[in-house]
């Protein structure tokens, strides 16, 4: 009993030291500053058979003139309105198109949209959608789980 406690112990100490040796390695490397984890849209568009695609677009980053090397922004989109929408647990909108190309960026709950094929994605708080499937049969969207899904609508202008 007493060796086993001591193996548990042992590999503990083991384990945090390599863990804190890992984090202050990655901390100080100059490559792992530079290193960013992508930010993507889920883009949801019209295919030429008059579907709805889902396509992940990365999203592009630049550096901001006069700001910190580890500030940057991404290229500008005119905009129309914005506004936030909040739909109830259990809402259900049929076939349809986004009405103009836009980005849903959710902030909390959870929606299925699904496109063509059955083929189903979520809509998750940070998320971002780009809607451009302004012609064809469009994508069905509900809210699934307990919780209001509300997320920011940023259209573009025209």
């Amino acid at each position: 009993m007493r060796s086993i406690a001591g193996r548990v112990v042992l590999m503990a100490g083991a384990s945090s030291l390599i863990f804190f040796m890992w984090y202050a390695y990655r901390g100080l490397s100059p490559v792992a500053a530079q290193q960013h984890t992508p930010v993507t849209a889920t883009r949801l568009y019209t295919g030429a058979d008059g579907l709805t695609h889902v396509d992940q677009v990365n999203i592009k980053f630049s550096p901001v003139a006069g700001a910190p090397a580890t500030l940057e922004k991404s290229e500008p989109v005119k905009t129309a309105s914005s506004y936030v929408v909040r739909a109830a647990p259990g809402f259900f909108e049929s076939w349809h198109n986004a009405d103009k190309r836009r980005y849903v960026i959710t902030i909390s709950g959870r929606a299925e949209i699904e496109v063509a094929g059955g083929q189903k994605i979520f809509a998750e708080p940070g998320r971002i959608t780009q809607a451009e499937d302004l012609t064809g049969k469009g994508h069905t969207f509900r809210v699934v789980g307990a919780d209001d899904w509300v997320a920011l609508f940023v259209d573009f202008a025209q």
